[in-house]
């Protein structure tokens, strides 16, 4: 018999649905640092530098300051909520208690684009840094990418002891090959390079394109930090993530901002400077060149620098099969997504089911000829799910402290609504930054709010009527009807 909820149906299921749908606890305070850092980490290696090119060195600073804060504000607020609500579900799971089913959808829609489209960024990369490395045609880079998803999507596979302790090895590896950079890069710095920017008429070479090269780095400055706020997808994964879930998030944090200030200097500060990094597909190789000539002992070092890329890749696999799956396991995604491996209890069909997405889109773009940069056009299409995901989440965020004071908080965030409300405002600014930019972005993004658009329409004539009890909308029907309990 179905039961009826806020214009949604949940309908029975089997026994055994649940336990074809289980996960196993594994991680702990240092695999989850190790899981947020490694999401993110390949910002440092590509993606970010095309923000010198949208807005010069100093827009891009600038641009990263402002982020940073917006992402002080996100992490504290989705560090309180994750040790309140330790589901798989994440930033849907959040919104679910705090806005109802359609609050829940709406964010899960938008936060399941970002982690989709955002291993396509880093599979671009991966192919792009390969590519220089064995001197193979831009024809070849799909096949780099195929080989990528097949052996990263087996790996998560395997099981999740297997996923978290190569998550813990390729990040100290990734963090190993920057701390390296970093060292060898200072000789060589000279501000001058970092400001080698032509200036537009009447500009300076700090700010070539005035302040509107400030908005337009934005999205760009994103990717230093861009999938940290995946941690909460590992909570049922975690022993104890009321405790090591924030934990891990604020380190990952504070890792990350570390790395962005010094990858920025240091990279774009260096010959050949911020004019070539800005359409650079391989930032840091251009930088290893300088530091250790084009030779053999580069590439070397290069090819290390890949395991940057590796560990987010990696890394945002898990995030989007465990996103999939907890969506699907409530119904909101077709529930046949969210079946787990027998024996190794991992989301399987997700893993695969995600990566043909991605695949499928990236390849798409590469089809359309030169002309459409395929790793800067996703990543503008990567950051347009994120914002609108980030922006929910704060949301919900002010919306569980206001509607469910009564909720036990193992963590409390030291910044408050406050902190939300200006992570939510800078969160609103990049997204309208998204159409202020070039032609091209503008029609990808455009395409983007297309693909939200269809998932809304499945959502209201067929998954609302299709909804299954799961843990996260059990402890969302339950906080709200003791909340109402006089």
């Amino acid at each position: 018999m179905k039961k009826k909820d806020q214009g949604v149906e949940y309908v029975p299921v089997a026994e055994h649905y649940f336990e074809k749908r289980g996960l196993r606890r594994y991680a702990g305070v240092w695999s989850l640092w190790a899981l947020g850092v490694g999401a993110v980490i390949s910002g440092d290696f590509f993606g970010w530098n095309f923000g010198l090119a949208a807005g010069g060195f100093g827009g891009l600073l600038i641009a990263t300051v402002v982020i940073t804060v917006m992402y002080a504000g996100l992490c504290f607020s989705i560090a309180e909520m994750a040790a309140a609500l330790p589901h798989t579900g994440g930033a849907y799971s959040f919104a679910r208690s705090a806005m109802g089913p359609w609050g829940a959808y709406i964010t899960g829609l938008a936060e399941n684009m970002e982690y989709i489209l955002t291993p396509a960024v880093i599979v671009v990369g991966i192919g792009g840094y390969l590519g220089a490395l064995f001197e193979t045609p831009a024809s070849v880079e799909p096949r780099w990418w195929l080989a990528a998803y097949a052996a990263f999507v087996g790996l998560n596979v395997a099981g999740v002891e297997t996923t978290f302790r190569f998550t813990v090895l390729i990040t100290m590896m990734a963090l190993a090959v920057l701390v390296v950079f970093w060292i060898s890069a200072i000789p060589h710095f000279d501000m001058q390079w970092a400001l080698n920017i032509e200036p537009e008429m009447g500009q300076s070479r700090w700010l070539p394109y005035g302040a509107a090269g400030i908005l337009a780095a934005l999205p760009f400055a994103i990717w230093f930090f861009l999938a940290i706020e995946q941690l909460p997808l590992a909570g049922e994964e975690a022993h104890t993530p009321a405790r090591d879930l924030p934990r891990g998030l604020l380190y990952g944090l504070l890792t990350l901002v570390v790395a962005a200030f010094a990858t920025l200097f240091l990279n774009a500060g260096i010959r050949p400077g911020s004019q070539v990094l800005g359409s650079s597909a391989e930032p840091l190789f251009e930088g290893f060149k300088t530091i250790f000539g084009a030779g053999l002992g580069a590439k070397l070092l290069a090819l290390v620098a890949v395991t940057g890329l590796i560990a987010s890749f990696h890394s945002i696999i898990f995030a989007y099969g465990r996103q999939i799956f907890s969506l699907s396991r409530a119904g909101y995604f077709p529930r046949w997504l969210s079946r787990t491996h027998h024996r190794r209890q991992t989301p399987h069909v997700a893993l695969f089911v995600g990566a043909l997405l991605g695949y499928v889109v990236a390849y798409g773009i590469h089809s359309l000829g030169p002309e459409h940069p395929v790793g800067a056009v996703l990543l503008n299409m990567a950051v347009f799910g994120a914002v609108i995901a980030y922006a929910l989440q704060m949301v919900s965020y002010i919306l569980l402290r206001i509607r469910l004071p009564h909720i036990d908080r193992p963590y409390r965030s030291p910044l408050g609504i406050p902190g939300a409300v200006v992570a939510l405002l800078i969160a609103i600014v990049t997204l309208v930054a998204l159409f202020v930019t070039d032609p091209i972005y503008q029609r990808v993004v455009a395409g983007a709010a297309v693909w939200y658009g269809l998932g809304l329409l499945w959502f209201a004539f067929y998954a609302r009527h299709r909804l299954v009890l799961s843990p996260e909308e059990s402890f969302a029907l339950s906080a709200h009807s003791s909340q109402d309990d006089p």
